[in-house]
């Protein structure tokens, strides 16, 4: 015998081909988004390596990266812009995932690693590095790496209440990153003027000091951790809907948090230790990725495609279309530091909390 469903039981005519219509259209808006993300970031790499002092068209590049010797072009190809594009490339992609991924999992605009202290950690430590025992290179770097995921769990235990909640992480880490702030101060007053310069550059983010002796291991560091976070994606997808629903789900809230937060904080703390704190692009990676995409699912790869863009359309901005040459970092200071004015008068005036 078949049962009959009664009229409210059954499923509204048309209602599942809509929402299939619906899933389809927005599936067929991220690949067009992502598509024209990377369409735009290959003309920007091109320019970028095209545009400096001496301008060479694209067919000239195009003969130094396939090997051939080219008067002038190979060496300033090679030797400066290549490894210049390639590093921002690189630390933007790492920016951009890493920020998201705070962004997403506390579910908090907010919770982006520049703002609740995670690169404030590799800053100081590096500023210390610099002025007080003048390291640099490899070791330099090794040292922000350490201290920008120490201070992460440093954050994170304090924030641990049985859970970690967003808008707690982020008070927190805003005062761990007021405190590492006063640490850099007191650095710099005790510095020599020669390491206090050095230490001002690398804090100002810059990427001055891309060559390829440094490319190497952040490929290779990127290489690893950013899989890594998208093969985490998934997880971090259901950790939008609460706890109680991931875990229904099958996923481990607290171990899953971890996880994201470890793997994130290290791609971030590479980024930061290669070329320094380039501000406000892992804050604004997520936000600008989402308006674009418009919709549910992972913004990973549309914030890492984001942030690349955002790192070297501020470099070449900084380096050739303004009265004077300014690191990337003040670029990007600049147009992120009115966002956050926006962001923080616009949550106090829907009476939301951060």
């Amino acid at each position: 015998m078949t049962a009959v469903l009664p009229p409210a039981a059954r499923p509204a005519p048309g209602g599942i081909s809509t929402v299939s219509a619906g899933r389809r259209a927005r599936a067929r808006r991220r690949r067009t988004v992502v598509g024209v993300l990377v369409g735009i970031l290959l003309v920007v790499a091109v320019v970028t390596l095209c545009v400096g002092e001496r301008t060479y068209s694209p067919a000239q590049v195009l003969q130094v990266l396939l090997g051939e010797r080219v008067p002038g072009a190979t060496f300033n190809v090679e030797t400066i812009r290549l490894p210049r594009m390639l590093t921002g490339l690189l630390v933007g992609l790492g920016f951009g995932m890493g920020g998201v991924v705070f962004q997403t999992m506390l579910r908090n605009p907010l919770a982006s690693p520049d703002i609740i202290g995670v690169s404030a950690g590799s800053s100081a430590a590096a500023v210390v590095a610099i002025t007080m025992f003048g390291l640099s290179g490899t070791a330099l770097s090794l040292v922000a790496v350490v201290c920008g995921i120490a201070v992460a769990a440093a954050i994170y235990g304090l924030s641990w209440r049985g859970g970690v909640h967003g808008a707690r992480l982020v008070l927190i880490g805003i005062a761990v990153g007021a405190m590492l702030d006063s640490v850099i101060a007191y650095a710099m007053t005790r510095a020599g003027v020669y390491d206090a310069n050095e230490a001002l550059r690398w804090l100002t983010g810059s990427l001055n000091s891309a060559f390829w002796p440094g490319v190497g291991p952040l490929a290779v560091a990127m290489a690893v951790l950013l899989p890594v976070l998208l093969a985490l994606s998934r997880r971090l997808s259901a950790l939008q809907l609460g706890d109680d629903a991931a875990s229904a789900l099958g996923v481990r809230p607290d171990r899953t948090r971890l996880a994201l937060i470890v793997v994130a904080v290290a791609v971030v703390s590479v980024a930061t230790a290669t070329t320094g704190p380039v501000a406000f692009v892992a804050f604004l990676s997520g936000p600008i990725a989402h308006r674009l995409v418009r919709g549910t699912g992972s913004l990973l790869v549309p914030a890492a495609l984001v942030g690349a863009l955002l790192v070297l359309v501020g470099d070449l901005v900084g380096q050739h279309l303004l009265v004077a040459r300014f690191p990337v970092g003040v670029v990007t200071g600049v147009l992120g530091a009115p966002y956050l004015l926006w962001l923080l008068a616009r949550t106090n005036r829907s009476g939301g909390s951060l």
